[in-house]
């Protein structure tokens, strides 16, 4: 909790650390991970979208079209990484408030016939030509921003319910209703999860955050059983091989198994996968993870898993660290950053492995999805730099 933040733990490095050894001024252990998931979608992408063009569907895409446009994605996101590393954490803090506003601002011109772009009978996306603007990513980093300023800034009344938890439940209760009405309920529950996330570190009343839990569960359940269609999700979940399921709503999730099962332990060999020749539906998307099994078996699978835990315990150290250096905003950025990696990661592997009901979220770093990637690069980077800054202080600098 940062009721007690302001003590250093006895366990906290020295801020002046003669002793630290030779100064390494980035972490090159986190920009080798990312890069490795970043690399290893790339590949994974185009082995999974090199024959789609074969089919009715794609016929006018060349074989390299998803392959290019991802890595112009890919190229784009490291660039506005190297871009933004100069910003330090303390022009983030000032700026995010206003970056949550222009979240909310983009996420209604979505909603605008003419503006917002429809794909599969939801409206998610702005056409920016180059590529497709999706704003519900955006607003996944604009929410970690908003939630650790917004902690900082009520700290004090984090215990009182008018003060300082009706204003950000109100926040979010707007962002949830423009999500709702695309509809991305998936983008609005790993949303849900980062502010929840980042006010419990930040010393939220238990008895508030219990409340607002089972509010928000009560809340998810209703919205399951009052629609229809995602009460068909449930049920084909449940058994997705069954008679009425499998080529209907379990036809997904029941492809997916069977990837699965085909690579075993060590695969059939990367680019030998079956399930992606128009068996399995957005296999570069949301079922990438399929894709993977199915060609690298679970040594692969398991070496993807490895990654995302080592990404998402360096983001809770780097946040420890600000933390115990009293840099609270950057801690509690770091620490949501890592929230939202951790959430939207495992409820792809879940929903990939059958442990979850279908929902359309990517696995960050790794899927294909031009906005997705640029967001994640921004993640990243922001990562970086909080680590950057911490190292700085702990040797005397400034930063």
């Amino acid at each position: 909790m940062l009721s007690l933040r302001l003590r250093r733990p006895a366990s906290a490095p020295p801020v002046r650390g003669a002793a630290l050894g030779p100064a390494r001024p980035l972490d090159t252990a986190l920009l080798g991970v990312v890069a490795t998931l970043l690399l290893f979608g790339l590949v994974m992408v185009f082995s999974a979208t090199i024959a789609l063009p074969d089919s009715p569907r794609f016929a006018g895409y060349t074989r390299t079209h998803f392959l290019l446009r991802h890595a112009v994605a890919l190229a784009l996101g490291t660039g506005a990484a190297v871009l933004l590393f100069v910003l330090p954490l303390k022009v983030w803090q000032r700026l995010a408030p206003w970056l949550f506003g222009l979240g909310l601002v983009l996420l209604v011109l979505v909603l605008v016939p003419g503006v917002g772009k429809m794909v599969y009978g939801a409206r998610r996306w702005l056409s920016l030509y180059l590529l497709n603007l999706q704003p519900s990513e955006l607003m996944k980093l604009f929410v970690v921003l908003y939630a650790a300023d917004y902690t900082v800034r009520k700290q004090e009344w984090m215990h009182r319910f008018s003060k300082g938890f009706l204003p950000m439940a109100t926040a979010m209760a707007c962002v949830g209703l423009l999500l709702l009405l695309q509809p991305d309920l998936g983008a609005f529950a790993v949303m849900v999860a980062i502010a929840m996330g980042v006010l419990f570190i930040g010393g939220v009343n238990i008895r508030m955050f219990s409340g607002l839990a089972a509010t928000l569960l009560a809340t998810f359940l209703a919205l399951i059983w009052l629609s229809p269609w995602r009460r068909e999700r449930i049920f084909a979940y449940l058994d997705p091989f069954g008679e009425e399921n499998a080529f209907g709503r379990g036809y997904q999730l029941s492809h997916s198994l069977i990837a699965f099962g085909r690579g075993e332990l060590f695969g059939v060999g990367l680019g030998g996968s079956v399930e992606k020749l128009y068996y399995l539906p957005e296999a570069h998307t949301d079922f990438l993870l399929a894709v993977i099994g199915e060609e690298l078996g679970l040594v692969g699978v398991l070496i993807v898993v490895a990654l995302f835990f080592w990404l998402v315990r360096r983001a809770f150290e780097i946040g420890r660290q600000a933390v115990a250096l009293e840099r609270i905003f950057a801690g509690l950025v770091a620490k949501g950053i890592g929230a939202w990696i951790g959430v939207q990661a495992f409820i792809n592997m879940g929903v990939s492995m059958g442990l979850l009901p279908t929902k359309g979220l990517t696995l960050p770093f790794v899927s294909y999805g031009g906005s997705a990637i640029l967001v994640n690069c921004l993640a990243a980077v922001l990562l970086v730099r909080i680590d950057y800054e911490n190292r700085c202080l702990m040797r005397g600098g400034r930063v």
